[in-house]
């Protein structure tokens, strides 16, 4: 418990960068049996004419000023009772140690935010940091990242570039506030681009298929480009694809008709262009989610032998290796699932009118029941996270799938809201969706329709070439780098060309029978 026996103080002074005493340690090296080691009991903390009572273990674990304060063998580290000077503000402090003990305080006032960064850099806490990276939006962004540069918070600073980077086109006016070289920063990465890939079953390498590749958008032009080559033995037909550490990852999948599964996973690194393979899971398995998160893949659920499976197995792709989680609350194939603020989320479906989300904490290897939508006959389909508010797209009335319904779920308050309107899902474009900062991209074969996102609605904001080929989709989110292989691009170019005449036909087969 952190007890506070005053008031906190809300004025904030101007002030530099702050750190620890040189004479702590301030090693990051260490591991679990080192964080056992603090003292035990209870620190009286003051921090301007607040005192805050805490407990020492919680300082000692999640707080790198305490931890080597605690180790150094210092006459303050016995003491019942310690002062933090310097500027540091009691609101940011209790911040910091609210974070500590696993709360997610929401951190909306400018002054707060600051002096939460303030503390973060003074304290050492990186839980703390890892929560301002969480809460990062285009309201907050540039004064996270200007704050991130003054008090040298590396990781808050990286995460904030990229975030303004995607989100470029809504902050074109504020960014001019910003200094010069924090400008020129943020102008040197590369936005993530919107992916896709066509559904194929494996090839072989004396079949040329033009269309077995990894598309990018082109946002300039608004047109799709070659991207990438797929493995010739990789599937993407009932498969599970997903990105972990802006690499792609293409898991299982089958082959023909007989859904003959392929035990083999693909990764793409778009930094060297190279795909390379390894095991898939221990339980073969097709038509199931694959969620990338936190340096895992988790492959939920699925079928095998026409049997829907509830297994769960988690890959850490430093290694290339699967284990067995949890099993999911019940069996479910390919169920829709989205990352917000680094929580996973997934739906599944109960006849006749109920959609549960269901939460996974991969540290606890726990599944939570979070929340329940019960719709007539209407179910969620797909999900897509912006911020805390998780986007759960499901059928119209009588399963009309052409016009969508949208209802938005907010993590943090519990609460439900029904999105006003229909939401056209003509050839099932609206169940592509990515969201890139304020906008959401979907795809079909006649166009690229780029959302912005308004709280309540999705507002069109702009449409681009459709993707080049027809057939279902899988999209992704990738940062490529700027020196991308353009010979490789016009190889590609070429080989559509030469293929032109089918891609007429489809057009007009497609006028003439429209797919709903």
């Amino acid at each position: 418990m952190v007890h506070v026996q005053s008031n906190l103080g809300t004025n904030r002074q101007d002030i530099g960068v702050m750190g620890p005493p040189c004479s702590l340690s301030q090693s990051r090296d260490r591991n679990e049996e080192e964080q056992g080691e603090e003292s035990t009991g209870a620190l009286r903390v003051r921090v301007e004419e607040s005192v805050f009572t805490i407990d020492r273990a919680i300082l000692g674990q999640n707080c790198e000023y305490f931890r080597a304060l605690f180790r150094s063998g210092m006459k303050d580290s016995q003491l019942n009772e310690f002062h933090l000077q310097g500027g540091l503000k009691a609101r940011g402090f209790l911040i910091a140690m609210a974070v500590s003990r696993g709360e997610c305080p929401v951190i909306q006032d400018p002054d707060e935010i600051v002096e939460a960064a303030e503390c973060a850099a003074f304290l050492q806490v990186d839980v703390l940091v890892q929560h301002l990276i969480d809460l990062l939006d285009t309201d907050n962004c540039i004064l996270l990242y200007h704050t991130a540069a003054v008090y040298g918070l590396w990781r808050l600073f990286q995460n904030a570039a990229v975030f303004i980077r995607d989100a470029y086109t809504d902050l074109q006016d504020v960014i001019k506030a910003l200094p010069e070289e924090l400008i020129c920063y943020v102008e040197s990465l590369s936005p993530t681009s919107f992916v896709a890939l066509a559904t194929h079953s494996p090839s072989m390498k004396m079949l040329q298929d033009c269309y077995r590749m990894v598309f990018y958008l082109d946002e300039e032009p608004g047109t799709w480009k070659h991207l990438t080559d797929l493995p010739t033995d990789a599937s993407t037909s009932m498969a599970g694809v997903a990105v972990v550490g802006n690499r792609l990852y293409i898991v299982g999948g089958v082959r023909g008709v007989s859904k003959q599964t392929v035990d083999l996973s693909f990764c793409y690194d778009t930094e060297t262009n190279t795909w390379s393979v390894f095991d898939g899971p221990q339980q073969s398995r097709y038509n199931f989610t694959l969620v990338g998160h936190d340096g895992h893949l988790y492959a939920i659920g699925g079928e095998f032998d026409q049997k829907i499976m509830s297994s769960v197995e988690a890959c850490d792709v430093s290694t290339g290796a699967w284990k067995f989680c949890k099993n999911a609350p019940r069996s479910v194939a390919a169920p829709a699932s989205a990352v917000a603020r680094r929580r996973i989320f997934v739906c599944f479906w109960k006849s006749p009118d109920t959609t549960d989300i269901y939460e996974y904490a991969p540290k606890n290897d726990e599944w939570t029941l979070v929340t329940t939508m019960v719709k007539p006959q209407s179910y969620g389909h797909c999900m897509v996270a912006h911020g805390d508010n998780l986007y759960v797209m499901r059928n119209g009335p009588c399963d009309d799938f052409l016009r969508c319904l949208m209802d938005c779920y907010n993590i943090t308050t519990g609460q439900w809201t029904a999105m006003p309107g229909h939401y056209v899902n003509s050839r099932g474009a609206l169940f592509t969706a990515m969201v890139r900062g304020n906008s959401a991209f979907t795809v079909n074969r006649n166009l690229t329709l780029e959302y912005v996102i308004c709280g309540d609605k999705w507002k069109p904001r702009r449409q681009m070439t459709g993707f080049p080929k027809s057939g279902s989709l899988w999209t992704c989110l990738l940062r490529l780098p700027k020196n991308a292989d353009t010979q490789q691009e016009r190889d590609a170019e070429e080989a559509l060309e030469m293929n032109a005449n089918v891609g007429c036909v489809e057009d007009l087969v497609e006028a003439n029978h429209p797919l709903l």
